[in-house]
């Protein structure tokens, strides 16, 4: 049953134009030293409060330049993305290599960059992951694009872009982006989905011609399935699963009902999770629960809802400013068992949202005290929670549950 959840106060969460994902932003820093590590007595980790109790947050790695995704490796190690464009290693113990060889080439303006990685379904064997980043074009636009590669000891290799967003646009905001797999065993035809953003150019959400502000989902060899929902119309991109959205930041599948579940900026109040079904209009900008960052109402809006267009799952009324998001269930010795956590930037915590099946029954908001931007977070198979902290020194943090 879909549910509206609407936070009590509409209040500037937002810079105008620049959005929730700008509030606070460090201007692109100068590159940092090649390697950090983190003192293991740092990694011990200092005692926070919460709802459940105390929980543990340790420093696993620094000095990462904007770090906007993490990837848990099989190993215990991590990959991690620095928006302006590099890939780097983390061990066990916290060392830092030098930047990966043959990434490719990003847009590294405004929101744009290296964005989001994951490890293939299969990478046990293949050793394959994927990458989602603002690619260059001509007369200086850009789109979303996901490549997909081989990892070597130092560099990437076989690298392929399997997706791009066409056509590219002007301007440095809204690309997205996350990646997820549906779950199916790898050679079992397994899809990826790939969120996006509509570039700021607010109709093109609403546009099956084109590819902004849409939820695609591929092959994952980048062909399109044949069963996607715009597949043999003329008037639609044949990589649509979902449209209406305005800029997705955060995707996960739920692991107990292989739905998919995304979380995307609303202008000035409207953060919004979705769980997108295929051939679903979700609304931007024609239906919208917040406002123009002017204050004034969005200009192509008709209200908080029209015919034929999906209500949020779930709303917020001032913008949390969301990113990455991950479940931790399947863990029923864990307090946290049954949740959704979300990285939050404009508010500078991590959202816990309790669950019961698919129904959001309560709201936690963590590492307040820390008073950093919460750009991504991993749930480790142990139950252990990894975040980054976006900054120009940022952080991947490790929490350990209470």
């Amino acid at each position: 049953m879909r549910q509206i959840l609407l936070c009590t106060a509409l209040a500037v969460a937002c810079m105008p134009m620049l959005g929730c994902e700008a509030r606070n932003s460090d201007a692109t820093a100068s590159a940092l030293s090649a390697t950090a590590s983190a003192p293991a007595t740092e990694r011990v980790g200092e005692a926070l409060a919460s709802k459940l109790g105390e929980i543990r947050v340790a420093t696993v790695a620094s000095g990462l330049e904007h770090p906007w995704s993490v990837a848990l490796l099989p190993d215990g190690g991590f990959l991690v993305t620095e928006r302006p464009g590099r890939l780097r290693r983390i061990g066990t113990d916290g060392k830092v290599t030098e930047p990966l060889a043959g990434v490719p080439k990003v847009f590294a303006e405004g929101q744009g960059g290296l964005l989001d990685v994951v490890l293939a379904p299969d990478f046990a064997t293949s050793k394959r992951i994927y990458l989602s980043y603002a690619e260059p074009g001509e007369d200086d636009t850009a789109g979303t694009a996901v490549a997909s590669a081989t990892m070597g000891a130092n560099a990437l290799e076989n690298v392929k872009v399997v997706y791009r967003q066409e056509p590219k646009l002007e301007g440095g905001n809204h690309f997205g982006s996350r990646i997820v797999f549906d779950g199916k065993p790898p050679g079992s035809g397994g899809h990826m989905f790939i969120s996006q953003g509509e570039r700021t150019y607010r109709p093109r959400a609403q546009q099956l011609d084109m590819l902004q502000g849409k939820l695609v989902r591929l092959n994952l060899d980048g062909s399109v399935p044949k069963d996607n929902p715009f597949v043999g119309r003329k008037d639609a991109r044949p990589e649509i699963w979902s449209y209406g959205h305005r800029n997705m930041q955060g995707l996960a599948v739920d692991p107990r009902t292989g739905k998919v579940w995304e979380s995307e900026h609303g202008p000035r109040g409207g953060d919004e999770i979705n769980i997108p079904e295929a051939g679903k209009n979700y609304g931007w900008p024609i239906i919208t629960h917040g406002i123009d960052y002017s204050g004034l109402p969005i200009s192509e809006a008709v209200g908080t809802s029209a015919p034929g267009m999906e209500q949020p799952y779930h709303v917020w009324a001032k913008s949390p400013g969301l990113s990455g998001m991950a479940f931790l269930v399947n863990q029923p010795t864990s307090k946290w068992n049954d949740s959704l956590f979300l990285g939050a930037l404009a508010d500078g915590s991590l959202i816990r949202l309790s669950l019961d099946g698919d129904r959001i029954t309560g709201e936690e908001r963590l590492l307040k005290e820390l008073g950093a931007r919460i750009r991504d977070v991993r749930v480790g198979g142990d139950g252990s929670v990894y975040v980054l902290t976006d900054e120009a020194d940022g952080k991947l943090l490790k929490l350990t549950p209470p």
